[in-house]
């Protein structure tokens, strides 16, 4: 099952090739969604500019550095275990410095810094090219904070470094931070407000990466249905924008439409999608163009209308129902998958059983579903009483997951007798004679190595499945090989 924050990615260390010429090392952990680990991109491309760097070993860092994550209390909690590690590694390397990066340093700046004094370095998601001068600070013995949000950054300047990549898939960000206000979401505080990317920096990275041999992108952003180009500036101040402005404003549909016509050989994915910025357009130009995946992980949160105004989820069940009926029928072969919530306050046993009957209806191909956790800071966290008995959210989730389950298994028999087209990613997991990729409906699949290389595009007949893997035989290249 697709689950936007990867269990497995969680605590990844990052390396890349060393520079001859640099003399320290930075230790970089990644915690969260998509977003952070590109951003830990961004950061050790900056870093490598001042003598850092990368190693895999904590023991010979010199600055260590973790990207944080403030979606779920135990994300934060394997965060400050970790810190308590680092700070032991001090002991035998008294010049070793700390730093917190992201969503939870915004947060939780004050608390790290001055009250339980772990770290030497507070930088927010939006502070990363003053990293150079925060350094310099704790170098000097003082602590260093950053954590202003901006109203116009994007690092669109800034040429990440791909790291731990398998050199065919990355991630490419198109939008920062969110104008929504879902009131379980902290990213509006800890990302500030939403503003995009220019599209000829977009545009610039996508074809620098076709050429380094990279296959497939993923535009990503908290919110990519909202993306907005006039110019720059904050999305929400395009009302102000000048007639010429609006006039050639680029929108989601647009740029989608632009990075696929740059390499129509390049696949290209997109997440996340709100149910209620996504149009008909994005649906229509998915459906023109081969190249972009025929997936949609479209968050629906819960099936109940009044569990979804408490939310602040700004759509009704029915409106989510219709944009799903739009997609099967501009695109019938499309993967749809979810996020679902269980147990939000004041959630019913109708409320529940409405979220069951909406996951009837789509029956989505995967789906990441988890309890009610109350996150300080947000709407909820302050106004909301968490009043669902913990007893009865694990039930209702297991509820969830259980049916989950079952739709899996009949969205990807779906597939078996078909022949489809699967990028070579790596070697599966199970089997080191077997490759392992994934469709267009971004499917595992795994079938025979023979000749074929990772990056390849591969014809592959299924013959047999699992609920969450396709097993095939390769029958030749693809024409887009």
């Amino acid at each position: 099952m697709e689950k936007t924050i990867d269990e497995k990615l969680q605590g990844t260390t990052l390396n890349v090739a060393t520079r001859k010429e640099n003399t320290r090392n930075l230790f970089i952990e990644s915690y969260g969604c998509a977003m952070n680990f590109a951003d830990s991109e961004v950061v050790a491309s900056i870093l490598a500019n001042e003598g850092f760097n990368t190693t895999h070993v904590l023991e010979d860092a010199d600055l260590v550095l973790v990207n944080t994550c403030s979606i779920r209390d135990k994300a934060e909690q394997t965060i400050r275990k970790r810190l308590t590690e680092y700070n032991k590694v001090k002991k035998s390397r008294p010049h070793l410095k700390v730093g917190v990066l992201g969503c939870m340093a915004e947060r939780l700046k004050d608390k790290l810094l001055d009250e339980e004094k772990i770290v030497d370095m507070v930088v927010g998601p939006d502070a990363y090219k003053d990293l150079p001068n925060l350094i310099k600070e704790v170098d000097s013995g003082r602590d260093a904070v950053n954590v202003i949000l901006s109203k116009d950054e994007t690092y669109g300047d800034i040429a990440p470094v791909r790291l731990n990549t398998n050199g065919v898939t990355a991630f490419v960000s198109i939008t920062r931070g969110c104008d929504n206000m879902c009131t379980f979401c902290v990213v509006p505080f800890t990302r500030g407000r939403e503003r995009s990317r220019d599209p000829q920096s977009v545009l610039a990275e996508v074809n620098e990466l076709w050429e380094k041999g990279f296959k497939e992108i993923t535009l990503l952003g908290q919110n990519v249905d909202s993306y907005l180009w006039y110019g720059g500036g904050l999305k929400k101040n395009f009302e102000n924008a000048s007639d010429m402005q609006k006039a050639t404003a680029i929108n989601f549909s647009k740029l989608l439409e632009m990075v696929a016509l740059a390499q129509p050989k390049m696949r290209i994915r997109f997440s996340t999608s709100n149910p209620q910025d996504m149009t008909l357009d994005v649906i229509k130009t998915m459906a023109k163009y081969k190249n972009i995946c025929n997936h949609i992980h479209l968050p629906v949160q819960s099936g109940s209308n009044r569990i979804l105004k408490e939310m602040n989820r700004l759509h009704t069940i029915e409106e989510y129902f219709e944009l799903i009926d739009n997609i099967r029928e501009l695109i019938p072969d499309c993967a749809i998958s979810q996020d679902i919530i269980s147990g939000f306050p004041t959630e019913t046993e109708e409320d529940h059983a409405a979220t069951l009957k909406a996951l009837e209806y789509v029956k989505y191909d995967f789906g990441y579903m988890y309890a009610y956790s109350e996150r300080p800071g947000t709407l909820a966290g302050r106004k909301m009483e968490d009043d669902v008995p913990e007893a009865t959210k694990k039930r209702r989730l297991s509820e969830i997951i259980a049916l989950q389950r079952e739709h899996c298994q009949f969205r990807t028999e779906k597939h078996v007798g078909k022949i489809q087209e699967v990028l070579i990613e790596g070697t599966s997991k199970k089997s080191e004679k077997e490759w392992r990729g994934r469709n267009s409906q971004s499917t595992v699949v795994v079938f025979p190595k023979e000749h074929y290389k990772v990056g390849n595009f591969v014809n592959v007949k299924i013959h047999d499945c699992t609920s969450a893997t396709l097993k095939g035989t390769a029958v030749g290249y693809s024409e887009n090989n």
